[in-house]
């Protein structure tokens, strides 16, 4: 645990906005997801209040840092690939729990806004909703009314991806070309691996909520779930098929 956290301000250009979320595993047959913002990956630049630049490692060329920011924050401003943006952030307290490298954004603002490649959900003639939680309106989004895969148009709502379901996606198609899609998603996940003693074991696992019938997607191996006393335990995918069941549509 870092408990020396650093505020921060930060600037730079989005390169991929994706579903930050947090997934709790027990065994093979429990897994669930919750949405709680975006997870917004920047080419930029970071400097203390001092004046420095605190030293960060970037663990991919295609980003410098990444930075978590509500749902709210992301409603208002219709955050897309290409915009530039500033704000300021903390480090993050627990890293082994949090993916993301800046969290808790303040000051938000879109200094220089995307012209080209922006597609907003309103403007391509959704006209279908789905009864879903609480009987709330929920989206259905056809990605066949959008350019893509990678899809780039605005994120829409989390209860739609809530209500979409994920499957397991390969790290490496994350890493490759379905990283600028607003599918795609990098989870903070809970392994439950004692009950009695409540021992949980943190990592990152990707996911996806794109459609079925994407070209790009690849499940990659089954995915170990450790528990005490308990070995050769592995995610095979059959729980995907229960996540997405509520996707008639292979191309939704």
């Amino acid at each position: 645990m870092d408990t020396d956290q650093l505020k921060i301000a930060w600037q730079g250009e989005v390169v991929s906005i994706q579903p930050r979320s947090k997934v709790w595993r027990y065994i093979a047959d429990n897994r669930t997801h919750r949405e709680c913002g975006f997870n917004v990956f920047i080419k930029g630049t970071v400097q203390a209040p001092d004046g420095s630049v605190p030293a960060f490692h970037p663990v991919s060329e295609k980003y410098d840092f990444c930075v978590a920011i509500s749902e709210l924050q992301e409603y208002k401003l219709e955050i897309r690939i290409g915009d530039e943006l500033k704000g300021s952030a903390w480090t993050k307290k627990y890293p082994e729990i949090e993916f993301a490298d800046y969290y808790r954004v303040g000051s938000l603002k879109k200094i220089k806004a995307v012209k080209e490649n922006s597609f907003p959900l309103w403007e391509m003639g959704i006209d279908t909703v789905q009864t879903g939680y609480e009987d709330t309106p929920i989206l259905r989004v056809h990605c066949n009314k959008y350019p893509g895969p990678p899809w780039k148009m605005t994120v829409p709502p989390l209860e739609v991806y809530a209500w979409r379901g994920e499957r397991m996606l390969s790290k490496s198609c994350w890493k490759g070309k379905c990283f600028q899609c607003v599918w795609a998603n990098m989870a903070n996940v809970n392994v439950q691996y004692d009950f009695d003693r409540n021992i949980v074991k943190n990592r990152f696992e990707t996911f996806c909520y794109g459609p079925l019938s994407c070209k790009y997607y690849k499940m990659g191996p089954a995915r170990a779930v450790p528990y005490k006393g308990m070995s050769g335990i592995k995610d095979q995918g059959w729980l995907d098929e229960m996540c997405v069941q509520n996707r008639a549509d292979e191309d939704e």
